[in-house]
């Protein structure tokens, strides 16, 4: 996202937590857990507009002009720009394993992997993985609150709109300064966007085209996600039925 828009998305995120800062520690008592479902379809509908006419003609375009090798490089760089987050968060969390693994991956990436645009350290039995603070939050028990979809951001909740504007904070990126890092900011928040759409255009295209309600759908999919990322991708046995 360019630094402009970064910074209005933040604004909008502290909005949005001062509004539902009750809402976020009750239990909704709908099973979507959805109270402001009216207004997050207005949104949702806005953010399907600007992807139809914009992110995704786009991330077609660069599909067809840009060989797959470079498409990788970009994405490995991108990746391993947000490495010193991920890193942040698995110390957070105090998970030393992963906070090992990220460390390495950086070093290596950055180093034989030519600033990280090979993924050698996955080569090497190094595996990827993010961390937020969204998912710190949730590892300290601070619950997700309610259902939020949020202009050009999508899919959220109060817990992880905080998390999106700490993890800008902990992003080294953001506070260094350098004569052209205006242009290498706007650069980045620009690829990253076009990269995730970009790997993800097939998916996203199915997806539309078998869903009755679309917007039910991403909200189910994004909390499935979610609860996958914030337990490691192990099954949740906390909620299961008591025969």
């Amino acid at each position: 996202m360019p630094a402009t828009c970064r910074a209005l998305a933040t604004g909008t995120l502290m909005l949005v937590l001062c509004g539902c800062a009750t809402s976020a520690t009750q239990t909704i008592a709908t099973g979507d857990n959805d109270p402001y479902e009216a207004t997050n379809r207005k949104i949702f509908a806005l953010n399907q507009s600007l992807d139809k006419n914009v992110a995704r003609p786009i991330a077609v375009f660069y599909n067809r002009v840009v060989p797959e090798f470079a498409r990788d490089g970009i994405h490995n760089f991108l990746v391993n720009l947000s490495v010193p987050v991920t890193f942040a968060n698995d110390v957070l969390q105090g998970e030393a394993k992963r906070g090992v693994d990220t460390f390495g991956r950086f070093v290596v990436n950055s180093t034989v992997g030519i600033g990280g645009l090979i993924d050698v350290a996955q080569k090497t039995g190094i595996p990827e993985h993010s961390a937020d603070f969204g998912e710190t939050l949730a590892v300290y028990g601070v619950g997700e609150g309610p259902y939020l979809v949020l202009p050009t951001l999508g899919p959220s909740n109060p817990r992880d709109a905080l998390g999106y504007g700490v993890d800008i904070a902990l992003d080294p990126t953001t506070w260094i300064t350098f004569r052209s890092s205006m242009f290498f900011k706007l650069g980045r928040g620009f690829l990253t966007i076009i990269d995730e759409r970009a790997r993800n255009i097939d998916t996203l295209d199915q997806l539309e085209r078998s869903s009755v309600d679309l917007y039910a759908t991403e909200r189910s999919l994004y909390r499935q996600h979610r609860e996958a990322e914030i337990n490691h991708g192990k099954p949740n046995i906390e909620n299961l039925p008591n025969f």
